[in-house]
Protein backbone atom coordinates (compact mmCIF):
# COMPACT_ATOMS: atom_id res chain seq x y z
CA UNK A 1 0.00 0.00 0.00
CA UNK A 2 1.33 3.21 -1.13
CA UNK A 3 0.07 6.66 0.80
CA UNK A 4 1.22 10.33 0.24
CA UNK A 5 1.26 12.50 3.06
CA UNK A 6 1.90 16.30 3.58
CA UNK A 7 0.06 16.88 0.05
CA UNK A 8 -0.76 20.67 -0.51
CA UNK A 9 -4.85 20.72 0.18
CA UNK A 10 -5.12 17.30 1.99
CA UNK A 11 -5.22 17.19 5.37
CA UNK A 12 -4.74 13.32 6.15
CA UNK A 13 -2.57 11.35 3.73
CA UNK A 14 -4.02 10.20 0.44
CA UNK A 15 -3.86 7.74 -1.85
CA UNK A 16 -1.20 7.33 -4.41
CA UNK A 17 -3.57 7.58 -7.76
CA UNK A 18 -5.34 10.73 -6.33
CA UNK A 19 -1.81 12.24 -4.93
CA UNK A 20 -0.42 11.82 -8.31
CA UNK A 21 -3.49 13.64 -10.62
CA UNK A 22 -3.58 16.03 -7.57
CA UNK A 23 0.45 16.85 -8.58
CA UNK A 24 -0.12 17.11 -11.92
CA UNK A 25 -2.62 19.65 -11.39
CA UNK A 26 -0.72 21.51 -9.29
CA UNK A 27 1.89 21.60 -12.07
CA UNK A 28 3.89 18.96 -12.03
CA UNK A 29 4.80 17.97 -15.64
CA UNK A 30 7.25 14.91 -15.01
CA UNK A 31 9.12 12.78 -12.03
CA UNK A 32 13.10 12.99 -11.30
CA UNK A 33 14.54 10.20 -9.14
CA UNK A 34 16.94 10.78 -6.45
CA UNK A 35 19.74 8.46 -5.23
CA UNK A 36 21.96 10.92 -2.69
CA UNK A 37 24.42 9.02 -0.32
CA UNK A 38 26.36 10.31 2.64
CA UNK A 39 28.43 13.25 0.82
CA UNK A 40 26.67 12.98 -2.39
CA UNK A 41 23.25 14.15 -3.08
CA UNK A 42 22.95 12.73 -6.18
CA UNK A 43 19.82 14.04 -7.73
CA UNK A 44 18.66 16.53 -4.86
CA UNK A 45 18.30 20.63 -4.94
CA UNK A 46 17.51 21.62 -1.57
CA UNK A 47 16.61 22.69 0.37
CA UNK A 48 18.41 21.25 3.56
CA UNK A 49 15.34 19.71 5.03
CA UNK A 50 14.03 17.87 1.99
CA UNK A 51 17.66 16.77 1.53
CA UNK A 52 18.38 15.51 4.70
CA UNK A 53 15.14 13.10 4.80
CA UNK A 54 16.30 11.93 1.37
CA UNK A 55 19.90 11.31 2.37
CA UNK A 56 18.28 8.96 5.56
CA UNK A 57 16.05 7.33 3.03
CA UNK A 58 18.77 6.96 -0.11
CA UNK A 59 15.91 7.87 -2.33
CA UNK A 60 13.56 10.37 -2.88
CA UNK A 61 11.42 12.09 -5.85
CA UNK A 62 11.53 15.39 -7.04
CA UNK A 63 8.51 17.24 -9.23
CA UNK A 64 9.22 18.94 -12.39
CA UNK A 65 7.33 21.74 -12.63
CA UNK A 66 6.22 22.61 -9.07
CA UNK A 67 8.03 22.74 -5.79
CA UNK A 68 7.27 19.62 -4.33
CA UNK A 69 9.14 16.27 -3.85
CA UNK A 70 8.50 12.90 -2.00
CA UNK A 71 10.23 11.10 0.34
CA UNK A 72 9.69 7.41 0.95
CA UNK A 73 8.97 5.96 4.36
CA UNK A 74 8.36 2.33 4.60
CA UNK A 75 7.85 0.35 7.35
CA UNK A 76 6.15 -3.20 7.94
CA UNK A 77 2.54 -3.75 9.68
CA UNK A 78 -0.26 -6.24 10.29
CA UNK A 79 0.01 -9.40 12.81
CA UNK A 80 2.29 -12.09 13.34
CA UNK A 81 1.79 -14.49 10.09
CA UNK A 82 -0.25 -11.60 8.11
CA UNK A 83 2.65 -8.88 8.13
CA UNK A 84 2.68 -6.11 4.83
CA UNK A 85 4.82 -3.35 3.96
CA UNK A 86 3.50 -0.32 3.57
CA UNK A 87 5.12 2.94 2.08
CA UNK A 88 4.00 6.35 3.41
CA UNK A 89 5.74 9.15 0.76
CA UNK A 90 6.27 12.50 2.43
CA UNK A 91 5.63 15.48 0.17
CA UNK A 92 7.47 18.53 1.25
CA UNK A 93 8.86 21.57 -0.48
CA UNK A 94 12.16 21.33 -2.96
CA UNK A 95 13.95 23.67 -4.40
CA UNK A 96 13.56 24.74 -8.49
CA UNK A 97 16.76 24.06 -9.53
CA UNK A 98 19.03 21.36 -11.53
CA UNK A 99 19.39 18.39 -9.38
CA UNK A 100 22.98 17.52 -7.95
CA UNK A 101 25.53 15.63 -10.18
CA UNK A 102 23.58 14.15 -12.72
CA UNK A 103 25.56 13.31 -16.09
CA UNK A 104 23.98 13.01 -19.47
CA UNK A 105 23.18 9.81 -20.91
CA UNK A 106 26.56 9.98 -23.00
CA UNK A 107 28.22 10.90 -19.95
CA UNK A 108 27.31 8.19 -17.94
CA UNK A 109 27.65 5.34 -20.17
CA UNK A 110 31.18 6.84 -20.99
CA UNK A 111 31.68 7.09 -17.16
CA UNK A 112 30.97 3.70 -16.55
CA UNK A 113 33.12 1.94 -18.90
CA UNK A 114 35.47 3.59 -17.57
CA UNK A 115 35.07 3.13 -14.00
CA UNK A 116 34.39 -0.28 -14.44
CA UNK A 117 37.77 -0.99 -16.27
CA UNK A 118 39.88 0.98 -13.98
CA UNK A 119 38.37 -0.68 -11.18
CA UNK A 120 38.90 -3.94 -12.49
CA UNK A 121 42.29 -3.17 -12.77
CA UNK A 122 42.65 -2.57 -9.19
CA UNK A 123 40.63 -5.49 -7.74
CA UNK A 124 42.87 -7.54 -9.88
CA UNK A 125 45.58 -6.57 -8.80
CA UNK A 126 44.85 -6.84 -5.29
CA UNK A 127 43.48 -10.24 -5.91
CA UNK A 128 40.14 -9.59 -4.73
CA UNK A 129 38.43 -12.33 -6.50
CA UNK A 130 34.80 -11.92 -8.04
CA UNK A 131 34.40 -15.79 -8.27
CA UNK A 132 33.49 -18.52 -6.35
CA UNK A 133 29.68 -20.10 -5.13
CA UNK A 134 28.84 -16.91 -3.13
CA UNK A 135 29.59 -14.12 -5.88
CA UNK A 136 27.91 -17.21 -8.43
CA UNK A 137 24.59 -17.23 -6.78
CA UNK A 138 24.19 -13.70 -6.84
CA UNK A 139 24.93 -13.29 -10.36
CA UNK A 140 22.66 -16.30 -11.12
CA UNK A 141 20.13 -14.50 -8.94
CA UNK A 142 20.40 -11.09 -10.80
CA UNK A 143 20.15 -12.58 -13.87
CA UNK A 144 17.30 -14.62 -13.11
CA UNK A 145 15.28 -11.87 -11.43
CA UNK A 146 16.16 -9.47 -14.83
CA UNK A 147 14.68 -12.34 -17.29
CA UNK A 148 11.64 -12.26 -14.73
CA UNK A 149 11.09 -8.56 -14.37
CA UNK A 150 11.12 -8.13 -18.76
CA UNK A 151 11.94 -4.88 -19.57
CA UNK A 152 13.70 -2.38 -17.42
CA UNK A 153 12.16 0.92 -18.19
CA UNK A 154 8.78 1.66 -19.78
CA UNK A 155 7.91 2.00 -23.11
CA UNK A 156 9.01 5.61 -24.81
CA UNK A 157 12.35 5.59 -23.03
CA UNK A 158 15.40 6.13 -25.80
CA UNK A 159 17.08 2.71 -26.23
CA UNK A 160 20.74 4.39 -24.62
CA UNK A 161 18.65 4.48 -21.27
CA UNK A 162 17.68 1.02 -21.18
CA UNK A 163 21.45 0.25 -21.69
CA UNK A 164 22.69 2.30 -19.21
CA UNK A 165 20.24 1.09 -16.86
CA UNK A 166 20.89 -2.26 -17.45
CA UNK A 167 24.57 -2.13 -17.28
CA UNK A 168 24.52 0.31 -13.98
CA UNK A 169 22.82 -2.51 -12.62
CA UNK A 170 25.37 -4.83 -13.28
CA UNK A 171 28.27 -2.47 -11.92
CA UNK A 172 26.24 -2.64 -8.75
CA UNK A 173 25.90 -5.96 -8.30
CA UNK A 174 29.47 -6.51 -9.16
CA UNK A 175 30.78 -3.60 -6.54
CA UNK A 176 28.06 -5.32 -4.12
CA UNK A 177 29.75 -8.98 -5.01
CA UNK A 178 33.25 -7.52 -4.31
CA UNK A 179 32.07 -6.02 -1.02
CA UNK A 180 30.25 -9.10 0.33
CA UNK A 181 32.64 -11.41 -0.95
CA UNK A 182 35.66 -11.53 2.16
CA UNK A 183 38.67 -9.83 1.49
CA UNK A 184 40.09 -11.95 -0.78
CA UNK A 185 43.62 -11.60 -1.29
CA UNK A 186 43.75 -8.03 0.45
CA UNK A 187 44.99 -8.60 3.60
CA UNK A 188 46.68 -5.84 5.00
CA UNK A 189 44.87 -2.62 6.26
CA UNK A 190 46.50 -0.88 2.98
CA UNK A 191 45.46 -2.73 0.30
CA UNK A 192 41.84 -3.49 1.99
CA UNK A 193 41.91 1.01 2.29
CA UNK A 194 42.94 0.14 -1.74
CA UNK A 195 39.85 -2.07 -2.62
CA UNK A 196 37.42 0.08 -0.79
CA UNK A 197 38.88 3.27 -2.51
CA UNK A 198 38.45 1.44 -5.98
CA UNK A 199 35.10 0.47 -5.85
CA UNK A 200 33.81 3.79 -3.91
CA UNK A 201 34.06 5.54 -7.18
CA UNK A 202 32.11 2.58 -9.02
CA UNK A 203 29.44 2.28 -6.95
CA UNK A 204 29.30 6.18 -7.12
CA UNK A 205 29.51 6.21 -11.14
CA UNK A 206 26.23 3.34 -11.16
CA UNK A 207 24.25 5.36 -8.70
CA UNK A 208 24.58 8.43 -11.34
CA UNK A 209 24.33 6.23 -14.20
CA UNK A 210 20.71 4.91 -12.87
CA UNK A 211 19.99 7.95 -12.17
CA UNK A 212 20.59 9.74 -15.87
CA UNK A 213 18.55 6.73 -17.04
CA UNK A 214 15.16 6.90 -15.27
CA UNK A 215 15.41 10.16 -15.77
CA UNK A 216 15.88 10.30 -19.21
CA UNK A 217 11.96 10.58 -20.29
CA UNK A 218 11.85 13.98 -18.91
CA UNK A 219 15.07 15.07 -19.78
CA UNK A 220 14.44 14.42 -23.31
CA UNK A 221 11.25 16.12 -23.33
CA UNK A 222 12.28 19.14 -21.55
CA UNK A 223 14.82 19.66 -24.76
CA UNK A 224 12.64 19.20 -26.87
CA UNK A 225 13.51 15.96 -28.58
CA UNK A 226 9.57 14.63 -27.69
Amino acid sequence: MHRVEGLPGETAPVGLSLALGRLRALGATGLRVALPAPGHPLGLSGPPEFNARALEAEEAVVCHGVGLGLVPEVYEAGPDGDVHVEVVWHCLAVREAPPADVPSLGEAERELAEALRDATDVLSRLDVAGSGPVAEAAIDAYRARAERDGEALAPGYPPRAVRVLALSRRVGLLVSVAYGNGHGGAVSASEMAARSEALRPVERTARRAQVAAYNAFVEERERGVR
